[in-house]
C-alpha cells in the first residue's frame, strides 16, 4: 500500500499520525480479530475516492493526514461515516504535550473467543444417538425391502425404501424368530422399531422389533403358503372326501372340555339325537402346544369301538387363537383318519387348513352337531356373542396395558441396545475377517504361482530321475547278487553243520531210535516186560516186545 502524508501545523502530532498509519497496515492482515474503538470524539472523516482525510476539530490548528491506499481486500474493514469527526484531546498528564497512542485510539479490544470444547468421534456419535433415541421413541414405517441379508448369526440386515428415500434397518435374532414369514427383497412391509445410531460407523438405522407384510398379516401369509402346498399334494381334492354317516352310532368330540364349543355341541346332540353315543376326547385348542395335543387326541379317538365320525373344533376367536388348526402335521393327521372327520373351528367367517382337509366343514361347532345328526334346528349364538364381548373387553384392556407399558419403557434404558450393537459389530467384524481370509488366500495363490514358475521343466526333471533310477537300479542289482551269494554260502555251511549233527547220520552208523507209546525211549526203567516197542533203523523199523528189563548203563554193558 502506497501512502502519502501531508502534514500542516501542529507537528507534535506526527507520531500519532504514524501510529494511525501502522494501525491501518495491521488491520489489513488481522482486522477480523481486532475490535477497536476510539475514545476521542470523531469530528470529521472525509473520504473521496481513494483519498481519506482525518480532521481534528478543535481550536488548535487542524492536522490533515492524507494518504492514498489501495482498497483491495478491504471489504471486511469497518468504514467510518463520511460526516463523522475525530476529536483528539490533549493529554494533560503528558510532560511533552503530545497525545499518546492510547489516548488517540482509545481502548483496543483483542479478545480471542473462548476455546471450543473438543470431543472425540465416539463421544459425538454417543451424543447424537442420545438425541435421536430421545426424539424418536417408537415408530411405524412402511416401505419396500432391499439388500436383504440373513446373517449366519441369525440377524436380518436390510434397507427400507420408497420412491424417494431409503433407510437402513436391522432386526435381531430375538425378534425375527417370531416372524411367521420369510422376508425377501422387493417385499413391502410395515415395521415397528426404534430409530438408533450405530456408533462404530456413525450410521443411523431402525432397530425393527415387529414386521408385517403390507396387505396381509404374517399369519395370513403363512396360511396361504401352506394352503397352496397342501392343495398341490391333493389333500383338498373332493375325490378323497368321505360321506358323513346319516345315523352315526358313536361320535367322538375332540375339543377343549372347558370351552363353550363342547357345551353347544352336547346340547344340540342331546336335543336332536339322545340315543347317540358321545365320547369326549379332551385336548387343548389354543397355544403353541395345541396342535400336537390335538393329533394325539385324534389318534386316541380312532381306537374307540364302533366309531362313526369325529368332530374336531373349538369356538371362535382371533386368528392367533385358532392358529393351531393351521398346523401342517395336524392337517396330515386328519387326512390319515380312518373315519370321516368334521372340522368345526370358529365361526362361519373363519377358515382354517383343517376345514379344507376334513371330509366336511361346519360353520360352527353347533352347526357340526346339527350336520352330524338327523334334522335341522336353529342354533343359538348367545354364548358366541358373550365370547366376542369378552374378547373385545380383553383387547381393550390389553391395548390400555400396552399404552402404559410404552410410557414406562420410554423411562427405562433398554439394556439390550448395547448388546445389539455388539452383535451387529460382531457381524461386521466377521465379514471383515472373511474378506481378509479371501485376500490372504489370493496372496498365497499368487506366491504359489510364482514358485511354480521357478520349478524346472518336467521333462528335464524326468530325465534326471530316470538316470538316477537307472544308477540306483544297477547298484541295487549288484548289491543284491553279492548279498545272495553270501547268503547261499552261509546256507550251505549251515546245512553241512546241520547234517553233521543230524540224528539220521547217527542211525546210519548202526544206531537205532526206540519209541514207546509214541515217545522216544531213553531209559529201560520206563518199560516193563510185555510192553510193545517200535525200533527205527536206518532202513525200515521193527515192532518188538520187551522180554526182559535190564537197568545197567551202556558203559557197564560195553
Amino acid at each position: 500500500m502506497l501512502g502519502l502524508l501531508t502534514i500542516a501545523r501542529d507537528s507534535p502530532r506526527i507520531k500519532a499520525c504514524r501510529v494511525i498509519l501502522l494501525l491501518f497496515l495491521r488491520l489489513q492482515h488481522s482486522v477480523q480479530r481486532i475490535a477497536f474503538r476510539f475514545n476521542a470524539n470523531l469530528s470529521k472523516v472525509k473520504d473521496s475516492g481513494r483519498r481519506l482525510t482525518l480532521t481534528k476539530a478543535s481550536t488548535t490548528p487542524d492536522v490533515w493526514i492524507s494518504f492514498n491506499f489501495s482498497l483491495n481486500d478491504m471489504s471486511n474493514i469497518p468504514i467510518l461515516d463520511r460526516n463523522q469527526k475525530l476529536k483528539a484531546s490533549n493529554n494533560p498528564g503528558s510532560s511533552t504535550g503530545q497525545t499518546s497512542f492510547d489516548e488517540l485510539t482509545g481502548e483496543i479490544t483483542n479478545e480471542s473467543p473462548a476455546a471450543p470444547a473438543v470431543v472425540s468421534v465416539e463421544q459425538l456419535n454417543r451424543q447424537i444417538r442420545g438425541l435421536i433415541e430421545g426424539q424418536f421413541q417408537l415408530v411405524w414405517v412402511k416401505g419396500e425391502i432391499s439388500n436383504f441379508k440373513a446373517h449366519s448369526s441369525g440377524h436380518f440386515y436390510f434397507s427400507l425404501k420408497d420412491s424417494k428415500s431409503q433407510i437402513r434397518a436391522v432386526m435381531f435374532r430375538g425378534y425375527n424368530s417370531h416372524l411367521k414369514f420369510r422376508p425377501a427383497d422387493g417385499q413391502e412391509v410395515i415395521i415397528r422399531g426404534r430409530v438408533t445410531l450405530y456408533e462404530p460407523r456413525g450410521e443411523y438405522q431402525i432397530a425393527a422389533e415387529m414386521m408385517e407384510p403390507v396387505g396381509a398379516g404374517a399369519l395370513q401369509k403363512a396360511f396361504e403358503q401352506l394352503k397352496v402346498k397342501l392343495k398341490a399334494e391333493g389333500l383338498f381334492d373332493l375325490q378323497r372326501k368321505r360321506a358323513i354317516p346319516k345315523l352315526p352310532q358313536h361320535i367322538a368330540l375332540v375339543t377343549s372340555p372347558t370351552g363353550a364349543a363342547i357345551q353347544d355341541m352336547l346340547n344340540v346332540l342331546r336335543r336332536r339325537n339322545p340315543l347317540v353315543k358321545i365320547t369326549l376326547v379332551p385336548t387343548v385348542v389354543q397355544g403353541d402346544t395345541a396342535a400336537p395335543k390335538i393329533c394325539e387326541a385324534l389318534r386316541a379317538a380312532w381306537t374307540l369301538p364302533d366309531l362313526s365320525v369325529v368332530i374336531v373344533g373349538r369356538g371362535g376367536g382371533s386368528i392367533e387363537d385358532m392358529w393351531c388348526f393351521n398346523d401342517e402335521k395336524l392337517a396330515r393327521t386328519i387326512a390319515e383318519s380312518p373315519v370321516p372327520v368334521i372340522s368345526a373351528v370358529g365361526h362361519e367367517i373363519d377358515f382354517t387348513i383343517c376345514d379344507f382337509v376334513a371330509d366336511l366343514r361346519a360353520p360352527t361347532p353347533s352347526a357340526a352337531a346339527e350336520l352330524v345328526t338327523t334334522g335341522r334346528e336353529e342354533l343359538s349364538n348367545q354364548t358366541n356373542g358373550l365370547q366376542k364381548l369378552l374378547l373385545s373387553h380383553f383387547q381393550k384392556r390389553l391395548q390400555k396395558l400396552r399404552g402404559l407399558l410404552t410410557v414406562a419403557s420410554r423411562q427405562l434404558v433398554d439394556p439390550k441396545r448395547k448388546l445389539q450393537d455388539l452383535m451387529q459389530r460382531n457381524d461386521e467384524l466377521l465379514v471383515r475377517l472373511q474378506r481378509s481370509m479371501q485376500q490372504w488366500l489370493r496372496s498365497q495363490s499368487r506366491e504359489l504361482s510364482l514358485l511354480m514358475g521357478r520349478i524346472p521343466a518336467p521333462k528335464q526333471m524326468l530325465d534326471l530321475k530316470k538316470q538316477s533310477l537307472q544308477s540306483s537300479s544297477r547298484e541295487l542289482s549288484y548289491t543284491f547278487r553279492n548279498l545272495l551269494e553270501r547268503r547261499q554260502q552261509n546256507f550251505q555251511e549251515a546245512v553241512s553243520l546241520l547234517n553233521s549233527l543230524s540224528p539220521l547220520r547217527t542211525v546210519e552208523r548202526g544206531y537205532s531210535v526206540t519209541l514207546h507209546k509214541e515217545k522216544v525211549l531213553t531209559s529201560a526203567n520206563k518199560t516193563k516186560v510185555g510192553d510193545s516197542i517200535r525200533i527205527y533203523l536206518s532202513q525200515g523199523s521193527l515192532q518188538a516186545e520187551v522180554k526182559e528189563v535190564r537197568t545197567e548203563s551202556m558203559n557197564e554193558l560195553f
